[in-house]
């Protein structure tokens, strides 16, 4: 049996995210999941990639606020209205090869960014108007998704980190990984072969496994980076020079996903073969 053990929001793409109890899963993802985003002078996105420092920044909801506060000192912080108000304009915003249409937040939010990552940048917010399109090789013509990588969902089992954990000398967080979904029941990477399920009536799909990047390697707290899980990883989750761990998730319906929801079985599918080699 499966059942959900953990939900993550994340509110600002790259920022610190939120472990929720219950989550409303929208037509493009749980909703406030990666509705806002910081872009550079180009209007490109921002992401740990380059800006590990911005795993330091947390997010938190209050009322009608999105918070935003340093970790390393939490009473410098920004109120940010949800949604932001109209009127401050819309630009043209780049995401991987995607372009999509976002709304400024304010001068105040841009100022206060930019002084906390030493970079000239701005925040934007992903309007419910604009429906930005999951890669259609993957996906059917109406799947949206908001400011993620390229997925409404990505969902990870607790053995498959259990299992990373058992071969790394120092156990790691499941922050590392910016899941959605955490469930307990099963064994190691289960998620892989999750063709087709339903939670609440719900029906989900998994397309695609998630290959990943060096932002699994910063640690959430510090912004410190290292090798792992990455070498651990590369010598029993790799396959045509990339590191697979969690799968994407597309979905048919909206309603609730709760802690302790039982995830149905409906079909699975093959499992991935990886390259398997000497650590």
């Amino acid at each position: 049996m499966y059942t959900i053990s953990q939900l993550f929001i994340y509110p600002v793409k790259s920022l610190g995210g939120i472990e929720v109890t219950e989550a409303y899963l929208t037509d493009r993802g749980l909703q406030y999941d990666r509705r806002w985003m910081l872009v550079d002078g180009n209007n490109q996105f921002l992401t740990q990639r380059e800006h590990p420092e911005m795993c330091l920044l947390q997010t938190a909801i209050q009322d009608n606020e999105l918070i935003v506060y340093d970790k390393n000192n939490p009473v410098d912080k920004i109120y940010i209205a949800m949604p932001p108000p109209a009127g401050a304009g819309t630009i043209p915003v780049q995401v991987w090869d995607d372009v999509c249409n976002a709304q400024l937040v304010s001068n105040a939010a841009d100022a206060w960014f930019s002084a906390k990552l030493s970079i000239q940048c701005r925040l934007v917010y992903m309007p419910d108007s604009e429906k930005r399109k999951v890669d259609p090789e993957y996906a059917g013509e109406n799947d949206i998704t908001s400011f993620s990588d390229g997925y409404p969902l990505l969902i990870i089992g607790q053995a498959s980190l259990d299992d990373l954990n058992s071969r790394l000398a120092k156990p790691l967080s499941i922050n590392r990984f910016r899941p959605n979904i955490v469930f307990t029941g099963g064994k190691p990477h289960d998620e892989d072969i999750m063709a087709h399920v339903k939670i609440n009536n719900i029906d989900l799909y998994g397309v695609k496994l998630c290959a990943r990047c060096t932002i699994t390697t910063i640690n959430q707290a510090t912004a410190e980076k290292a090798k792992e899980p990455l070498k651990t990883l590369a010598t029993y989750r790799m396959k045509n020079n990339k590191i697979y761990f969690g799968q994407n998730i597309l979905h048919k319906q909206t309603g609730a996903l709760k802690i302790g929801d039982k995830i149905e079985i409906i079909s699975v599918k093959e499992p991935f073969s990886f390259t398997l080699s000497a650590q």
